[in-house]
């Protein structure tokens, strides 16, 4: 499998270097600083979905983080207790009843379904502080992006590596993993899935 390949010669060496090497207030910093730039995309998926309330936690996060917490790098909306929950455009389409279609494995990107490949789709391109930055700014987004993606990596270190170890099948336990927690993080419960995993190794 291409991702599992490109995990362990790739990705895994590289995110354990960044965090062994990166002193860790400087990476919870650079962690801030990424999850904070990316409150603006979670309020424009929050307006679409109807949501206000949470739109406006985020957005209220964000004018705080930015404010007063040097532009992000430190995380006082959290000290506030406003930690808005993050969003996309796979779940505003879920939002509006699309369905998640089947099961894909996305080459570097990982576990997804067909919804969730879309919606990742138009994120990347609809991006609201994009238009407003300029290319050096736009470039530290993308490497602050970069070294969250390296701390979520490491920090699940031991679940991805007893997956690929110990799990007969790999992909199938993926599959299973992935649909459950996003189903979940929808709010859907089991007996409200058209396809609540009986469909594991069959039909697409």
């Amino acid at each position: 499998m291409f991702n599992k390949a490109l995990d362990k010669e790739f990705v895994r060496p590289i995110s354990e270097e960044y965090t062994d090497i990166m002193p860790d207030p400087l990476e919870k910093a650079v962690s801030n600083f990424a999850t904070n730039m990316s409150y603006p995309a979670d309020i424009f998926n929050y307006l679409l979905q109807g949501n206000l309330a949470q739109a406006m936690s985020s957005g209220n996060a964000f004018i705080l983080n930015t404010v007063f917490g040097l532009g992000g790098i430190i995380d006082v909306a959290g000290a506030q207790n406003v930690s808005p929950r993050t969003t996309d455009f796979g779940e505003t389409m879920a939002h509006w009843g699309v369905g998640e279609g089947p099961y894909v494995e996305l080459l570097v990107l990982g576990p997804s379904t067909q919804r969730d490949a879309v919606g990742k789709a138009v994120d990347f391109v609809i991006d609201p502080l994009g238009s407003l930055l300029n290319t050096e700014q736009s470039q530290i987004v993308r490497r602050t992006n970069a070294g969250n993606l390296m701390s979520k990596r490491m920090a699940y270190d031991a679940t991805i590596q007893g997956l690929y170890e110990n799990s007969a099948d790999s992909y199938a336990q993926a599959r299973l993993y992935y649909l459950q927690n996003r189903r979940y993080t929808l709010g859907i419960k089991p007996q409200d899935s058209a396809d609540p995993f009986e469909e594991l190794y069959g039909t697409e």
